[in-house]
C-alpha cells in the first residue's frame, strides 16, 4: 500500500492547521502531546490536545471503509514521512518541549509514538525505547535475586 498524493497533501494541510494553532510565542503551550485519531472506517482524521480538546480533523478518502490487516502501520508510516518533512514548522510551534505526536486508534488506544520534539533531540518513529518492559523486567528479577 502506498499513499496517494491527495492522501500527503490532506494530511500535510492537517498538521500544518495544527502547527497553526500553536504559534511561535515566548509563553509556549504547556501540552505534552497531540493525539493523532485515525477511524479506519470513515476515513477521519482528527486532531487533539492533552485535554481531548479537538484541534483540527480532516477525512482521508483513501482511508475510508480501509479494511487491510496493516492499516495502522501504513498510517503512522505515512503520517511519519510528512512530520518528518514538516519538522521545520513542527519544531517551531508554541509548545514546551518535550511534546510528542501519538497516533490513536478509533478507541483512544495508542498505536505509535510518530514524532517526539526535545530541546535538540527529534526522534521520528519506532519506539524511543524499544525493549523498555523486558530491560524493566530483567532489572527486577536481578534485584529480587539479591
Amino acid at each position: 500500500m502506498k499513499a496517494t498524493e491527495q492522501t500527503i497533501m490532506q494530511i500535510e494541510r492537517a498538521i500544518r492547521k495544527i502547527v497553526q494553532k500553536f504559534p511561535a510565542s515566548e509563553d509556549p503551550e504547556l501540552l505534552t502531546d497531540i493525539h493523532i485519531r485515525v477511524i479506519q472506517e470513515s476515513g477521519e482524521l482528527l486532531a487533539f490536545d492533552d485535554d481531548e480538546e479537538e484541534i483540527t480533523r480532516c477525512v482521508v478518502e483513501e482511508w475510508i471503509d480501509n479494511k487491510d490487516d496493516d492499516f495502522y502501520p501504513f498510517v503512522a508510516n505515512t503520517l511519519r514521512d510528512v512530520l518528518k518533512n514538516l519538522h521545520a514548522d513542527i519544531d517551531m510551534m508554541g509548545i514546551m518541549k518535550p511534546y510528542s505526536f501519538v497516533l490513536e486508534d478509533d478507541e483512544k488506544e495508542n498505536i505509535a509514538e510518530l514524532y517526539l520534539a526535545d530541546d535538540d533531540t527529534i526522534i521520528i518513529g519506532g519506539d524511543i525505547m524499544p525493549d523498555l518492559d523486558s530491560e524493566l523486567d530483567r532489572f527486577f528479577d536481578d534485584l529480587m535475586e539479591e
